[in-house]
Order: C-alpha cells, then structure tokens, then sequence
C-alpha cells in the first residue's frame, strides 16, 4: 500500500437535510439548518470520516462565501479545523446566492458593483481569520464558478458581459497579488445550470480567458487555472482525457472535483442531457486513465475535492459512507494507474493491437476494484 501524502476536500454543501423540489427536503432531520453549522460539519468529518480513511490521506474543507463561511463564523470555523487536523483547501465566492442578472458578468450597474465586492470581500477572509488554517504546503485555491454569470436573451449585450466579466475577474485577481499572492485562483467551467446559456462553460473557454486576461489586463497565469469538476464534462457530454491533456498542457490544472455525474461505468445512469447529479468518484477505465496522465506529467499535489450529493434516499450515515466510498475509489483508480503497465499498453497501441489495449485497461479496473476492496473499512 503506498503512503505518499494524498490531499483530499471535502464540502460543507454535501451537509444537509435534503434538496427538496422533486425529492424530500427532510431525509436527514439530524443535519437540518437548525441542527447543523459549518463548525459541526468539520467535527463530524473528524469524528466519522477521518478515522475510516488510511492514514496517508490528508482532508481539507471547502465552502462558499458568505452563506457557509463568514466574518461571524470564520474564526469558529478556522479554530474546529485546526482542532480536527484540517485545512482550507478551497473558498468560493457564493455569487449564485445573491445575483440572478448575470454576477460578475452583469449588465446592471449595481449588481456588477455588488457581484465584486463579495469577490474582495472572500479574499478579504481567506487572508484574514482563515489564513491559520490554511495547508503549509498545499495553499487554498479560491474557485470563480459560474452559477450566477450567464443569460437567457440572444443579444449583443452577451459581448458586453463578457467585458464585465474580464474586467471584474482581472481587478480581483490584481487585488488577491495586493494581499499576498499565494492563493491559487481557479475557473470552473460549467455548461449549464443556473442559466439556459452560461458563460465560461469548458475548459477550453476557461483556458482562453486565461490566456486574454494575460493579454489584455497584465494577469500572470502563474497560479491560475481551471477547477477539474469532472462532472460537468460529463454533462455535455465531452471528454475528460482530452481535457486533462490540455489543462495539464497549459500548467492550468490546480483544483479538482472529482464526482461524478453517473456516466461510463455501466452502473449508475447520467450523464449527457442529465442535470447535475454529484455522485462521488466512481472507480472506471475513464479515471484510471486521468490519474496515469496526472502521473506521466509528474503528479498532481493538490486538492481532490468531492463535489458531491447525498442520494435522494440516503439517511446521515449512509451519506457519509458516500463520502468515504469517493475518497477510497479515487485512491484505488491511482493505485491501478501507478502499477498499470504502461510500456506494453503503449506497444499495443503502436501495433494497433488495441483489444489487447483494452485488456490491459479492464485489468486494471480489476486492480481497481481489489484496491478499493482492501482499504475499505
């Protein structure tokens, strides 16, 4: 069993009674809004989670600003993950709480002013009482997902906010170098939901804006990057491999979620057309894959998050069993990557042998599997 350290994340969001809407609001009464604060999240991941987990494996903590995490609770918040052997791996804006005309990106004055300053203001904590809780190695990323930036009127006004949108992500990133620079600064590209048309929705999108924002503002794409949500490829239905190839290819990948949306392992139904379910990792060919191209770049250290929803179904325990179970299954898929033969997959593929490709991919789901099977407890 290999020890090398293992960062992963875990997020407050996962915490709670039930979604609602088509499916029940109250399926865990214990982890209601009256019940359960950001504080007692982290004691239930150290009391539940972190004992179950081998002891490689670091956790941190994840959370929006200012619904989850705030200047009232923050100091709490810092003090319990201290307290628990945690960190902060990732803070994000919560804009899609506040802002329904577009956020940072928005054509209303008012709400572009508002839609930044709750920008400053999270870097303002995250360098303020949450600066003591951060990783001594593995700095948070402060994540830019666009839940609140998108539309729903075919105009010219979409070349507008854009505009906004580069202007107000440049004075942010420029006020983040002000307070220190060492936060890691990270896109996440999403297709769809809360808007019909959203901006920013791939990683290639993402990558050019990078790209732009250097261009044309001066921002130094050192420390900048995408947020790998895994599920949102997924979504609409485009390549994980391919993504991984370019964000490892432009030195962008800096943050990952690695859930999923149910697609490609035969079991659990999403996928393309579906909305955003946020399963946990699932152990398949497709993530063995990305963990043996994260190696051959030379490894990725920092945070695997697990952007993830209890089912519908589940009550507390199950839900954090859920948890756990991601965490393991990724380990496992880097396990089989890290004792894959790669020398002979690649002589098959050179040969255009590539059913004994495929055989060597389906061993090592198995290796996957067994792994998982072994650490599981």
């Amino acid at each position: 069993m290999s020890q090398q350290k293992s960062l992963h994340s875990i997020c407050k969001w996962t915490f709670h009674a039930g979604k609602g809407g088509f499916t029940p609001n109250d399926m865990r009464k214990q982890w209601d809004s009256e019940n359960l604060d950001t504080v007692k999240i982290v004691q239930i991941i150290k009391d539940k989670i972190a004992p179950r987990l081998p002891d490689n494996i670091e956790l941190g903590y994840e959370v929006h600003y200012d619904t989850e995490i705030n200047e009232a609770n923050a100091q709490a918040c810092a003090d319990a993950l201290i307290d628990a052997n945690m960190t902060l791996a990732m803070i994000t804006p919560g804009a899609h709480s506040h802002f329904a005309y577009g956020g940072i990106a928005s054509p209303d004055k008012n709400e572009l002013a508002a839609a930044r300053e709750l920008g400053l203001k999270t870097v303002d904590l995250a360098y303020g009482m949450l600066k003591k809780a951060w990783h001594k190695e593995a700095v948070p990323t402060f994540v830019l997902w666009n839940g609140s930036y998108g539309y729903d009127i075919a105009s010219i006004g979409v070349q507008k906010m854009y505009q906004n949108m580069k202007e107000s992500v440049a004075q942010l990133c420029k006020y983040e170098e002000e307070k220190g620079g060492e936060l890691f600064m990270a896109i996440e590209p999403k297709p769809n939901e809360g808007h019909p048309a959203m901006m920013l929705p791939t990683v290639a999108s993402a990558l050019v804006f990078w790209h732009k924002l250097e261009e044309e503002f001066g921002i130094s794409r050192n420390k900048k990057g995408i947020n790998k949500e895994f599920g949102h490829t997924e979504m609409i239905g485009l390549d994980l491999i391919y993504d991984t190839i370019e964000e490892i290819d432009n030195n962008a990948l800096v943050h990952m979620h690695v859930n999923s949306q149910g697609l490609n392992d035969g079991i659990i139904l999403g996928g393309p057309g579906k909305y955003d379910i946020d399963h946990g990792v699932r152990i398949n060919g497709i993530n063995i894959a990305i963990a043996g191209l994260m190696r051959r770049a030379g490894g990725y250290s920092r945070w695997k998050g697990h952007d993830m929803q209890p089912r519908a179904y589940d009550n507390e325990e199950q839900s954090i069993d859920r948890v756990i179970r991601s965490i393991l299954s990724w380990e496992a898929c880097d396990y089989a990557a890290q004792n894959l033969d790669e020398s002979s997959l690649l002589k098959y593929l050179e040969n255009r042998e590539t059913a004994r490709a495929e055989d060597i991919m389906r061993g090592a789901l198995v290796d996957a599997q067994k792994y998982f099977d072994k650490i599981y407890k």
